[in-house]
């Protein structure tokens, strides 16, 4: 088994120019800012030929990422790696890290997959609820909220869990030094910054002293990044050891409690059972592993009955008269509405058309039909 691993992830195996162009092109791809494109066109050959040559050394260093903040749909960090940097992470996540770890998953863990991702959220939820409405009268949910999910992740443990996998050193030296990438000081210093800038924004802005009261909590609760601690958020890597680092936790659920009804979207766990005490039992043996990975589950994990509605990946989920409704949860619904004072009045119909496409989709519009934003448009 793992003289298989060590021929299929060799560090030698990643020295491959056209491996980096592949990856070069599709970074490029993805990029949305003709600015960008064109620069990319111009330094193609200089940044392949330096990723080329660091990687051969031996002796990647990660560089600083340029930090920024954004308001919508709410108060969060965004971390941007430098070209090169990214290059390294697209293909080690490309070319090891997803391949090595996609296998290992269960397949109601959805987030940031091929072929999954809300989509397969979505159809598991209702694929379950509308099985559990055939054999029971009433049964109950369990939502489970992490705090603090991409902060609190802790390094020592993740990499104790790839070390157990990534079998080839130079890889594993590589992994670590990306992990490890948000233990500068710089970090905190700058995030504090541009938190202050970002209030003194607000402060000018022309909106009522209660939403500035909101938007200054929004900031407040922004974390900083502990030492050993946290993801760096915008990472492709990052999204694959979010939904790998809770993977012996969504096998223990599934295998030991034998939850058949089980989805997990990153930091949202969802359990569906007819016994709500046996959710209760859960709950507390889900808080002990949560705990042993350092982590902690939030105020908003509840055990909810079907009937009174449960909110997931933007809908809330519930039964009445034995018909499933999904509907616009409120906090979608008050993003939407947030966004729509952000853009021009001639941009609006086309966000919402979007809007609306999107939630088709999902076969169900009927809460956006019955929206403010959709009245109003």
């Amino acid at each position: 088994m793992k003289k298989s691993r060590i021929n299929l992830f060799n560090y030698d195996n990643l020295l491959d120019i056209y491996k980096l162009l592949d990856i070069y092109n599709r970074i490029k791809s993805n990029c949305k800012h003709k600015d960008k494109i064109f620069k990319f066109e111009m330094f193609q050959s200089s940044y392949i030929t330096e990723v080329l040559g660091v990687l051969r050394s031996r002796k990647y260093n990660h560089g600083k990422y340029n930090i920024f903040i954004i308001l919508e749909p709410k108060s969060r960090i965004i971390m941007s790696e430098n070209m090169g940097d990214k290059i390294i992470n697209h293909l080690l996540s490309h070319y090891v890290l997803f391949p090595l770890i996609e296998p290992m998953l269960i397949d109601a863990n959805v987030a940031t997959r091929t072929d999954k991702g809300t989509k397969a959220g979505i159809y598991y939820m209702k694929k379950y609820i509308n099985s559990m409405k055939q054999k029971h009268n009433k049964f109950y949910v369990l939502k489970c909220d992490v705090s603090k999910f991409f902060y609190q992740i802790d390094h020592e443990i993740l990499l104790e869990k790839l070390k157990g996998i990534i079998v080839d050193e130079d890889i594993y030296n590589l992994t670590e030094e990306i992990i490890n990438s948000t233990n500068y000081s710089y970090l905190g210093e700058t995030i504090k910054d541009l938190i202050s800038k970002r209030k003194e924004y607000i402060s000018k802005l022309k909106i009522s002293e209660n939403e500035k009261k909101l938007k200054y909590e929004e900031l407040d609760r922004i974390p900083l990044y502990d030492f050993n601690k946290g993801l760096p958020i915008g990472n492709m890597s990052s999204q694959i050891f979010a939904i790998f680092y809770l993977n012996d936790l969504d096998h223990y659920i599934k295998e030991k409690l034998k939850i058949k009804c089980y989805i997990r979207y990153m930091d949202d766990l969802i359990l569906i059972h007819e016994d709500k005490e046996y959710l209760k039992y859960c709950l507390e043996e889900i808080d002990k592993k949560i705990e042993e990975v350092r982590l902690s589950l939030n105020s908003k994990t509840q055990i909810t009955e079907i009937h009174d509605g449960v909110s997931f990946l933007g809908y809330k989920f519930i039964l009445k008269n034995n018909r499933l409704n999904m509907l616009i949860s409120s906090k979608a619904k008050r993003r939407m509405n947030r966004k729509l004072k952000t853009i021009k009045r001639k941009e609006r119909t086309e966000f919402l058309r979007r809007r609306y496409n999107g939630y088709l989709a999902y076969g169900d519009t009927r809460g956006f039909m019955h929206s403010k934003s959709w009245k109003k448009f």
